[in-house]
């Protein structure tokens, strides 16, 4: 059966362009928690846990909703910048905020897809079961697999492949290998049209990129696919 995981990186805006704004945990993740609910798939949050900190009754929202809640680091840092030492304590501090919750932390995703094989110890460690930190559109994916007690998901395609128009996106998606592995920011349902960012990051959010979430969605129902989570596809590995 085809299978589909959704993911949702909870962020800062776009960062680190508008990485002080929080206008996508406000306004976005509400409407994106609102469309999931009306579509009856649950899926993986990824949070940081300096987003947590700042909004725990958001976090709180996810959990009470079903979704499996993941990490994202805690800082949004990226770990293939920092040494051992600072990235076992960015793990240490983001899995204490987020397990508070009372909701297993299981499921792991670095910033921007990039996380140093020589970490993967460090997750092995802090309990994390399944890694979620590679691309299959990223050359890496291909060159280097360490060996490691964690299941890997890769991401399938990149989060601004899901606002492309339609007749582009839907031959890319039903092209993708099972499980399809898809994630969108909550910065992306706010118009940011009018921001200076690369247009990969602009282009379509808010209202459209919305609309395209349902589409998407729509599209794989169709395909007969079964959604789950990260976790239950770690799980089944």
């Amino acid at each position: 059966m085809l299978e589909v995981s959704l993911g949702i990186d909870v962020e800062p805006d776009c960062p680190p362009y508008l990485a002080t704004q929080y206008r996508g945990i406000e306004e976005g993740l509400p409407r994106v928690l609102d469309a999931l609910d009306e579509s009856g798939i649950t899926v993986t949050c990824f949070c940081t846990g300096g987003v947590a900190e700042r909004y725990p009754d958001h976090v709180a929202d996810i959990v009470a909703r079903g979704h499996e809640l993941g990490c994202h680091g805690h800082t949004h840092r990226r770990f293939d910048r920092m040494g051992m030492d600072a990235a076992r304590q960015e793990l240490a501090t983001s899995t204490a905020v987020l397990r508070a919750f009372g909701t297993p932390v299981t499921s792991f995703r670095a910033p921007n897809l990039q996380f140093p094989a020589a970490y993967l110890p460090l997750l092995e460690e802090a309990a994390f079961r399944v890694d979620s930190s590679q691309a299959k559109y990223k050359a890496r994916y291909y060159v280097s697999r360490p060996r490691t007690r964690l299941t890997r998901i890769p991401a399938s395609t990149t989060s601004s492949v899901l606002r492309l128009p339609a007749w582009l996106r839907d031959r890319w998606l039903t092209s993708l290998a099972s499980p399809v592995v898809l994630f969108v920011h909550p910065w992306e349902f706010v118009d940011l049209t009018r921001e200076r960012l690369r247009l990969d990051c602009r282009f379509r959010t808010g209202a459209p990129a919305l609309a395209d979430l349902r589409s998407v969605i729509a599209l794989f129902r169709a395909q007969g696919a079964r959604f789950a989570r990260m976790d239950a596809l770690g799980a089944a590995a």
